[in-house]
């Protein structure tokens, strides 16, 4: 006779009718999915995903941002299980798409379990959950449709674009951490964050990010640096070429800073800390008048406006000067890792 407690966890009829369904569909089927950890390149805030055994014990243990240690230090396993199997059925639907510059394949999947996969639920920036069948990598990027008097779980995601897979590391065996990714002044801007003027008022106070690659739910103040593409245009015909054929080019972009969280004597402070930071460096020169401007952030629960303001550069700057600044600062920062609750640079 049931016992009380598995009276309580027994499917209702609708349940254990749909759970049927799912048991035949699946065919005991198993999904392995592998952890992956954040990694965020210092030079231009570019992100990959590692595999997890690969992550090192100096980056466990340094809490440093600003840390010299080797990308191919002895490995260690950050968690006793970096894998998770998880029992159920998996629908794909794939349709082609066609842009101008690439023909790929969109393979969509939905992951059907009888119980809930916790892990799968658990909103951390810092980790992600990749899992290969039938030669296709994917994650999940939400739950949908779940009903309780169902008792199922859907998981949905995009299997990962070709063009999106070397943001995927599996080996760390040439890796490059010294060249930036980007061609534009992203490296310039980020230099900021390190900027220690003679001056301490002209000082940054604002961490500046690259734009669409915050960290999630990022509490102010901080900034966005958004360059937009296309955008980027030559002043000098051709490129010059130095003794040790370094290339030269002068060029111009438009540079969109988003700042969160500073009042306006703040907001002050930061365009005073550009201006001075181009006078002093060299780095780029501003070309335009930049002002200030407030920004309208709204949420419609709080029935209140943010506090989010813009500034619109202009600058110039040779394409090759960027490169130099990413050079310099890889002399003393190194890719950051993003393990749960705790920063390992």
């Amino acid at each position: 006779m049931a016992t009380a407690a598995e009276a309580a966890l027994a499917k209702g009829p609708l349940a254990a009718a749909l759970a049927v369904g799912v048991d035949a569909l699946a065919r005991d089927q198993i999904i392995t999915f592998t952890k992956y950890v954040r990694l965020v390149l210092p030079l231009d805030g570019y992100v990959f995903w590692v595999k997890a055994d690969l992550v090192s014990e100096s980056a466990l243990l340094n809490t440093s941002r600003l840390n010299s240690f080797p990308l191919n230090a002895a490995p260690r396993v950050i968690d006793p299980a970096p894998t998770l199997d998880a029992k159920g059925s998996l629908h794909q639907v794939t349709d082609t798409r066609q842009d101008e510059t690439e023909t790929y394949a969109v393979n969509k999947l939905i992951f059907t379990s009888e119980v809930e996969v916790s892990d799968l639920n658990e909103v951390n920036p810092a980790m992600l959950w990749l899992a290969t069948y039938g030669g296709v990598r994917f994650a999940f990027s939400s739950r949908r449709s779940f009903y309780r008097q169902a008792d199922l779980y859907h998981y949905v995601g995009d299997a990962v674009y070709s063009d999106m897979a070397p943001q995927i590391i599996d080996s760390l065996a040439g890796f490059d951490t010294r060249n930036v990714v980007v061609s534009n002044s992203l490296p310039l801007w980020l230099a900021l964050n390190g900027y220690a003027p003679a001056y301490a008022a002209f000082g940054n106070r604002v961490p500046l990010y690259p734009s669409f690659l915050l960290p999630n739910n990022l509490a102010p103040p901080f900034a966005a640096v958004h360059i937009p593409p296309g955008q980027t245009n030559a002043l000098q015909a051709t490129p010059s070429f130095d003794a040790t054929l370094g290339h030269y080019q002068l060029v111009t972009e438009p540079v969109k800073i988003t700042l969160y969280g500073l009042r306006n004597f703040s907001a002050l402070d930061f365009l005073d800390c550009v201006n001075e930071y181009s006078l002093n460096t060299d780095n780029f020169g501003v070309m335009n008048m930049p002002v200030i401007r407030d920004e309208k952030r709204t949420q419609t629960e709080l029935n209140a406006i943010g506090m989010k303001k813009s500034i619109e550069f202009t600058i110039s700057y040779y394409q090759t000067t960027a490169r130099n600044i990413a050079r310099q600062l890889i002399l003393n920062a190194i890719p950051t890792y993003y393990i749960g609750e705790q920063v390992a640079a």
